[in-house]
This record gives C-alpha cells, structure tokens and sequence, in this order.
C-alpha cells in the first residue's frame, strides 16, 4: 500500500506533461526508425533489432527521468567544480581502450554490452556546473570579469570535447547552452553584439587555422554541391526525399529514396527526411509541433522556477533542446552543414535517448521543487 502511495505521490508532484510528451515523441520515432530500417531482403530481422535497441532505451530513459527528477541537485551545487574536472575526465576517456570509432569519428566508449557518447552525457553534466557557477556569480554576470571567468569554463569543456572527440558539432552545443543560460540570467544585450563582431573578425582566423579540411567542404557544398559530390551526397538526397513528400508523403515504409537507402543514416541524423518522404508536410508539422510544446514547456518549468540555479538547470535543457532541434531540421533540409547532430527523441541511438530523457528528469525535479503559487 505505501508503495503505491509513494508512486500517487510522485505522479501527482512530477511533471507529467513533459514525459507524456517524451512519450508520445519516442512511439512517433520508433515508426519512422522501423520504416528507416527496414532490410529489403528480409523485413522483419533489420528493424527488429533497432526497435528493441531503442525500446530498451526508451525503458532505460524513464528511469533515467524518475532518478534525476527526484536527486536535488541544488545541493548538490557547491561541488560545480568537482563535476567540471569528472566531465573532463569522461571526455578524455576516448583515449584509453574504451575508445571506439564510429563512421569516422574516435566518439563512443566500447562497454561491451552496449556503447556510451561521452559528449551526450558531458551535456547534462556541463549544464548543472554552468548553472552552479553562474548562480554563485549573478551579480557580476554582465561585467567583463564575470563574463570571462564563464567564457573561460565553456571553453574549456568545449576543448576537452574536440580533443577528446574532433566532435566539432558537440562543442558548439555546449557553447550555445551556455549562451543561452547567460542571457537568461540577465546578461547585457550590448555584450550580444560585441560577440557578433567578434565573430565575423574571427571568421578568417576559424577558417584558416581551427576548421578541418572536411569540415569547410560541409560549408562549402551549401553553396555549390559539385565542389564535392560525395561529400553533398547525404544533405542533397535529404533535401530531395523532404520535397517528394509533399504534403501528405508517399506512405510510411513507401518512401522510394527511405527503401532504398539513399540517404545514409536515415534512422539517426536523417530521421526528419525519413518523416518528410513518408509522410510529407503533415508529418514534419506534426513533429515540430510536439518538440515545440515540449520546448515551451521546459521554459515554462523555468519560470515557476524557485531559485536562480532551478530557473538556470530548466533554461539549460530548454536551450539544449531548441538548438538542436533546430540545428537537426535545417541541416536536414540543406540550410546547414551535417554535424552528427540527432533529432531529439525521434533519432535512433541509445545514449541521446537516455541523454534526453535524464534531462527532461532534471527539469521535472525543478517543477517538483518549485515555490507554491501563494508564495510566489
């Protein structure tokens, strides 16, 4: 009896809103990955096994959310620089055995049962310290002193990550949380234009001394896909599958280029093109739509928020989650470079799904935490 107890207690206090929505997210993207999967030689043995790997995951990941909507990490908060050096730490872990190499890129550790992206839950990590440090310094935050020393802490996961990793793509979502957390803490507009001038003088330095060869061919092929056919191939078969679509799609497992695996890992970076193939417009509305809700909704946690960090730790997995939402849309439909970047909840791949899912369950923790509204 005191069990059930205890579980009314928590379904009633949690929010319900944002796992429902997760939910609905995860059984909408194990469709689309089925459809992605599909062996043409045998339909069942491919998408069995990616749906039981994502299921799993999907089952993991609400544990994930049920254990860290209920861990208080605000008191955890004045330990931000012990968990800055393990982040680091778990970076760096891609260069002992466990490193393992996937399409290219030294990203994932080998556990033998299954494989972890340090960078995905470097992410969690990095904006729980973020949060810490910034409430810690909040009346500095517009002052260039303050500014530095959290410039300084981005950075430098931002370093350990394309060290790490080479995962470009990664550190500019590290990069983006923080800026996002920054403003919303009360940070000066004046400080955003000085950062847009700061970048475009430093376009020719990135351009000639910090990007790699094969990531300026990505940029460039926006702009002229015969500079390198092999190179466009991916985002110019993306582009052609959302526009066969239309509005109402050729039908879910009907999609000629999704059958024919003519976009390359359609079941992870390329799902949203899988969606616009099979089931055209309507079906990318539809998944805008719920990621929308669920982003306006971690925003809406940060505001009922009762203290500066809880606020920052919602506005953090908010951030995380508009950026790349936005940044997996627009490369899908050829408006950015590829960056290995997954759609949230709708990706194939087990550790963005429990990434995703244990961030949404820092979110609900905030929402469990928050002041009665009498006390507002």
């Amino acid at each position: 009896m005191d069990v059930f107890k205890t579980v009314r207690h928590y379904l009633k206090n949690t929010d319900l809103y944002l796992l429902i929505l997760a939910l609905i997210c995860s059984g909408f993207g194990m469709v689309l990955i089925f459809s992605a999967t599909l062996n043409p030689v045998s339909a069942v043995d491919g998408s069995t096994r990616n749906l039981f790997i994502q299921g799993a995951a999907i089952i993991m990941g609400i544990g994930a959310f049920v254990v860290m909507s209920l861990i208080d990490l605000e008191a955890m908060s004045g330990w931000w620089k012990i968990f800055v050096i393990i982040n680091i730490c778990l970076q760096m872990l891609l260069f002992t055995p466990l490193g393992m190499e996937v399409n290219g890129q030294r990203a994932w550790l080998d556990l033998e049962v299954t494989s972890l992206q340090p960078g995905e839950l470097g992410k969690l990590i990095f904006i729980f310290t973020i949060a810490a440090h910034i409430s810690e310094i909040k009346e500095h935050i517009s002052e260039w002193r303050g500014l530095f020393v959290i410039g300084l802490h981005t950075l430098i996961m931002m370093g350990a990550v394309i060290i790490a990793s080479g995962d470009s793509g990664m550190a500019i979502q590290y990069f983006m949380i923080a800026l996002i957390m920054l403003f919303a803490a009360g940070l000066s507009l004046k400080w955003l234009g000085l950062g847009i001038g700061l970048g475009i003088v430093s376009i020719p330095i990135l351009w000639n001394f910090v990007l790699q060869g094969y990531q300026k061919t990505r940029i460039l092929v926006l702009f002229d896909p015969s500079i390198d056919p092999d190179a466009s191939r991916q985002a110019t078969y993306g582009k052609i599958a959302i526009g066969s679509g239309q509005v109402s799609g050729q039908g879910l497992t009907h999609g000629t280029m999704t059958q024919m695996q003519l976009v390359p890992e359609n079941q992870t970076d390329y799902i949203f093109s899988v969606a616009g193939e099979e089931l055209g417009l309507i079906g990318c509305l539809l998944i805008i739509g719920l990621l929308t809700l669920l982003i306006l909704r971690l925003f809406y946690v940060s505001y009922r928020a009762s203290t500066t960090f809880s606020a920052l730790l919602a506005v953090g997995v908010g951030g995380m989650f508009l950026f790349q939402v936005f940044m997996n849309i627009f490369m899908n439909v050829g408006l950015l470079p590829v960056m290995g970047l997954t759609l949230p909840f709708f990706s194939y791949g087990g550790t963005s799904v429990l990434t995703m899912y244990a961030a949404l369950g820092i979110a609900a923790g905030v929402r469990m935490r928050e002041k009665p509204s009498w006390l507002q």
